[in-house]
């Protein structure tokens, strides 16, 4: 019998997961925006430096523009920056996608782990997220996010405070991530895990249920 038959709870990571990323147009949007060496900063899966500090809630929004004008050395406007973080994520998000996590929901409990910022976060829970209209939020059962959890992936800490606060077994949860180190993170914390390439078929999940 398959290792994944006893699957009952599902972890998703966000951005290369659920929502493809692309660097690249987060760059040039972030260079416009007078971050001159954005480059050192992000990363398809974790963030340096004051990015970083945005996105494991040791700075807040505020915070975060006042520190990225100091870096730049010239005034930031806000919206542009929203717009590099928001240029991160390609749209539209497929909502074949969505329709297959809220079809999992019907018999597995349906999670959401990423390392994220209150700026994703915003535009993911409000109408503009989705094609139908839906915010991210009612597509899980819970969502744990690096910036109120104070910690980040791979950081072993944020696995056992999921566990912990979802009351599940991570011998019965499938943890699914883009990243290596995330994933190999998760497997040491008990869950079964699977490595998923940023734009490639979502619905080979369906063979390991």
């Amino acid at each position: 019998m398959s290792i994944y038959m006893s699957i009952k709870n599902i972890i998703f990571d966000f951005g290369g997961v659920i929502v493809d990323i692309d660097r690249d147009a987060a760059v040039r949007q972030f260079k416009a925006a007078g971050i001159a060496d954005i480059e050192t900063y992000i990363d398809p899966y974790r963030q340096k430096g004051i990015f970083k500090d945005f996105e494991d809630g040791s700075v807040s929004r505020e915070q975060f523009y006042e520190k990225l004008a100091l870096i730049a050395g010239v005034p930031v406007d806000p919206e542009e920056i929203d717009r590099g973080w928001l240029d991160f994520l390609k749209k539209p998000v497929s909502q074949k996608k969505l329709d297959y996590i809220s079809e999992l929901r019907k018999n597995r409990k349906t999670m959401l782990l990423s390392n994220t910022n209150p700026i994703i976060m915003e535009w993911a829970n409000s109408p503009q997220f989705s094609p139908s209209g839906k915010p991210l939020e009612s597509y899980f059962d819970i969502m744990f996010l690096s910036y109120k959890m104070r910690c980040m992936k791979p950081d072993s800490r944020i696995y056992s405070q999921l566990v912990a606060a979802a009351n599940i077994n991570p011998e019965e949860t499938l943890f699914i991530d883009d990243s290596r180190a995330n994933i190999e993170a998760g497997a040491a914390c008990g869950f079964r895990t699977l490595l998923f390439e940023n734009d490639s078929d979502f619905f080979k999940i369906e063979n390991l249920l």
